[in-house]
């Protein structure tokens, strides 16, 4: 495109002169607005969900990681606004997709969204327009979906009329230190001058490092990296807790004595399954795009196996310690502690909780839950409300009560001295040694 314009976006960038469009304003695209914002970008947030764009222009968060009193403040100062009117996309320079990529019930990957926002924008890029993907996606997504779409949409053509790249969230909820603004970021983009402008504007929004790559391929490959190297260390230590068990071998205590080893080990620890956007599906990713060039992978899948079997085989103990006291699974009265997907957050996104809760409806148990964090949920046609609080009471009238997500400021003395069975998945009740308490 020439360097008196890369020259110009460069400038421009160091001088906040630009305008920045956000496509999703969810959990990725919410906390890069409010910090786009801050670095003195007027930023405009982009989502067909017209409740999502009320509150923003009302100033009310949604999203845990994102700071009320910035958002509200951002949003008086005329810095940040939303909108469901993509037609001014046209008013934006630099455009971050940030839209979701689920899978489909065949577990391939749901690249809907992602193409209906690259086919929305598409007519109202303009030349020099800046455009980065954040959405997690399989490696190639970039430049064999995302842009000839653009370029078909638009009339422009990738690296001579816009600028393409793609940089991973990044996004850990709950992380009380690491947030988007300090976490460190990698870009990739097509071509060096777009890897250059891209980079540039990153740095100048952010506080953690910017670590550019060859290629946006690199970058999506990173992506699936960080989240593979998470999945087979859980799948390996949840297979590990299956075979402690038979072997009466507390597997909390392997590990902690495991910690000990100052180099060439991470501790893992075993849980009901995985939860959240990126962990459970990534493996799906990289799985179905391998099989394009004939190539199977085996560890990754074998992982995914393990991990998405642990609600099923937390069921299963549940149900046994049901029929050690002669009760059988169908018609007991179960109570699931923790709902979220994580520790501290309201997010139930592909939570083991919610799939051990449905596993057990079919099963014919009474299940209800208790999370301060998700008073509410829908999933997958189902829907389930929080009781109101905890109390010796309440926590009597049920046959067993399940720990799925150790939240802080739960009472757990209260519930290991109930006097109920406790199946504990998280190790929550690590201080107490009672008879009536099985851990994972």
């Amino acid at each position: 495109m020439g360097y008196e314009l890369k020259r110009d976006l460069l400038d421009r960038i160091s001088g906040r002169e630009i305008v920045v469009g956000v496509v999703g304003v969810g959990y990725v695209g919410l906390p890069l607005a409010v910090e786009k914002a801050r670095a003195g970008f007027k930023t405009i947030g982009f989502d067909i969900n017209a409740e999502r764009v009320d509150s923003v222009n009302r100033g009310e968060n949604y999203i845990g990681d994102v700071v009320s009193e910035d958002l509200a403040q951002m949003v008086k100062r005329g810095m940040l606004c939303a909108t469901n009117d993509f037609s001014l996309i046209r008013k934006a320079d630099f455009i971050a997709i940030c839209v979701p990529t689920p899978l489909t019930v065949h577990q391939q990957p749901d690249i809907s969204y992602l193409q209906e926002s690259a086919r929305t924008i598409a007519p109202y890029i303009k030349r020099g327009d800046i455009i980065v993907l954040e959405s997690t996606t399989y490696p190639g997504t970039t430049e064999e979906l995302l842009m000839p779409v653009i370029e078909e949409g638009s009339g422009l053509k990738c690296g001579k009329d816009f600028y393409l790249g793609f940089s991973p969230e990044r996004v850990d909820p709950g992380n009380l230190i690491f947030k988007t603004r300090n976490t460190p970021k990698v870009v990739g983009a097509v071509g060096g001058d777009a890897l250059e402008i891209i980079a540039h504007m990153y740095r100048t929004v952010l506080d953690g490092d910017i670590f550019t790559v060859s290629s946006p391929a690199v970058a999506e490959m990173e992506k699936i990296l960080e989240n593979m190297y998470r999945n087979i260390n859980i799948a390996l230590i949840n297979e590990l807790a299956i075979l402690c068990n038979r072997m009466k071998i507390n597997i909390w205590e392997v590990v902690e004595a495991a910690k000990t080893k100052p180099y060439g080990f991470q501790a893992f620890y075993p849980g009901p399954g995985l939860g959240g956007h990126c962990i459970p599906l990534d493996p799906h990713f990289l799985s179905w795009k391998a099989r394009e060039y004939g190539f199977h992978t085996s560890m990754i899948e074998a992982a995914a196996t393990v991990n998405d079997r642990m609600p099923e085989y937390c069921v299963d103990r549940v149900a046994g310690i049901l029929n050690g006291l002669e009760k059988p699974l169908s018609g007991s009265k179960i109570l699931i502690v923790g709902v979220a997907y994580k520790q501290d957050i309201g997010d139930f996104r592909e939570s083991p909780a919610i799939k051990m809760i449905r596993l057990m409806e079919n099963k014919k148990a009474d299940v209800d839950y208790y999370d301060p964090f998700v008073t509410r949920y829908e999933d997958k046609g189902r829907a389930g409300e929080s009781i109101p609080e905890l109390s010796p009471e309440v926590l009597s009238r049920y046959d067993i009560i399940v720990i799925a997500t150790e939240h802080r400021g739960i009472d757990y003395e209260m519930i290991a001295t109930a006097g109920a069975p406790v199946f504990d998945t998280r190790n929550a009740l690590r201080d107490y040694n009672l008879p009536h308490i099985e851990r994972i």
